[in-house]
């Protein structure tokens, strides 16, 4: 692993980039396959309300494990800085301090998941016909908060340091096995909505396993050892001030779309089933940019604790430059396929049209989400998450719900909440970029030069 890890620092930046993003974007495409196998095999096997009841599952669950994901981004860029300045003592203390934050999270995650899910799948408006099923999908799921909490930590772990390629084999893992036994489950069983769920938190859970068996085996600093995991206070403070933000980041979109899903529900359970479709095809347009978001992220906060500004100004450029790209030929494709693509999931008209609609409406400025994802990680890296999380809470959260509650009243149309997507996506990118070439790069600069005469 070191010559791998000492490749961000050393390595062609192009390279190493790519090298270090397309294991992430298979561990993402993976996770996103196993994610529209719940969908695919309830949606064709049990109906489109059990669909309806699984594909809305997306906003609430991100809500309630945002914040802890995004604490563990926080940490991550820690991690990655301390490696880049081979500050082993902190990497040994932040590693830990992580570990234990994530397990805690976890327990109590499970708890307020499995209490509150009836009251909050209440205040989202869900209809009758489908809140039954959707109750027992989302209790089950969170019973298996404590693996899915750990993967997301030890994940992080791995790719912080560099390693990106071990969690993309134990999602392949864990994906085969959520295929294997939704099919088993469902199609063979006929167990129900729920068992959906019970595959997905015994897949999570191996890919837990399968992390921290690697990270336990690893006799750097970085590597677990249980006996050490516990809360080191200013290691855990560090990590607070840097995690926070990208939790809260995390929440406040996750809020937003929750939001957003209730005003969906509103419109019946056609409108959920294709709205839940296309957010699966979605999901897959996310995948270059969540892998070059956290490359960029990992990659300037290493070669910021290493010192090297230049690639650091390099990285940022390739990231930004090639994540764009592909996110927008993805867009492109799903614009040209959209029937084909909702149909897989659902072959009901209604459900068909809905999903056509919104992937028409939202695909052709996947570009902008690009960008502004691109944005927030360089801004993590470089130790700012303060900012990304200001421009997400005001736009994302704030913004996107006023627009939609509000135009609402006047054009009670499912397309209105459809655009509220490319209109905040393209303000954050307007901020992004004032923010990008009036601060952040000048600052750097200034510490470029400082850098240089004073070695």
């Amino acid at each position: 692993m070191s010559q791998e890890t000492r490749g961000l620092t050393t390595k062609s930046v192009a390279r190493s980039m790519l090298f270090f993003a397309i294991p992430i974007f298979f561990s993402n495409l993976f996770q996103q396959l196993y994610n529209a196998v719940d969908s695919l095999i309830v949606g064709n096997f049990i109906g489109g309300e059990a669909l309806a009841a699984v594909g809305s599952s997306g906003s609430l669950i991100f809500l309630l494990t945002g914040f802890i994901n995004g604490v563990s981004l926080g940490a991550g860029v820690l991690i990655a800085r301390h490696f880049g300045a081979g500050n082993d003592t902190a990497l040994h203390r932040t590693v830990h301090t992580t570990v234990a934050l994530g397990a805690a999270a976890g327990a109590v995650l499970t708890v307020i998941g499995v209490a509150f899910t009836p009251q909050i799948l209440r205040w989202m408006g869900t209809p009758d016909n489908v809140i039954g099923n959707s109750i027992i999908y989302f209790r089950i799921y969170f019973l298996g908060s404590i693996p899915v909490v750990l993967y997301n930590v030890g994940a992080s772990i791995l790719q912080s340091v560099g390693d990106s390629r071990s969690p993309m084999c134990y999602l392949i893992a864990a994906s085969l096995l959520n295929v294997v036994l939704d099919l088993l489950f469902i199609a063979g069983f006929d167990m129900g909505v729920g068992s959906a769920a019970l595959a997905t938190i015994l897949s999570q859970s191996l890919s837990a396993f399968l992390a921290f068996h690697k990270l336990g085996k690893e006799k750097s600093a970085f590597g677990v050892r249980w006996r050490e995991v516990r809360f080191d206070l200013p290691s855990l403070r560090t990590v607070v001030i840097q995690g926070v933000p990208s939790g809260v980041q995390n929440s406040v979109i996750s809020l937003a779309n929750v939001v957003v899903q209730a005003s969906i529900n509103s419109f019946g359970a056609q409108a959920m089933a294709g709205c839940a479709a296309y957010s699966k095809v979605e999901g897959f347009a996310f995948l270059p940019i969540t892998c070059f978001s956290m490359a960029l992220a990992t990659f300037v906060s290493q070669n910021l604790g290493a010192r090297r500004l230049d690639r650091v100004r390099k990285g940022m450029r390739f990231g930004v430059i090639t994540s764009v790209c592909l996110a927008e030929g993805i867009g492109l494709a799903i614009f040209s396929l959209a029937p084909l693509l909702i149909g897989a999931f659902n072959h009901e008209a209604e459900v068909i049209t809905f999903g056509v609609r919104q992937a028409r409406t939202a695909s052709l400025f996947y570009f902008l989400l690009a960008f502004s994802h691109c944005s927030a990680g360089i801004l993590r890296g470089l130790g700012r998450p303060v900012v990304p999380m200001a421009i997400m809470l005001a736009v994302w959260c704030a913004l996107r719900i006023t627009y939609i509650t509000v135009t609402l009243r006047f054009i009670p149309a499912i397309q209105v909440i459809f655009w509220a997507y490319p209109l905040t996506w393209s303000i954050s990118s307007i901020l992004f970029v004032f923010y990008l070439l009036r601060v952040a790069l000048p600052a750097m600069s200034a510490t470029s030069a400082d850098t240089s005469c004073h070695p």
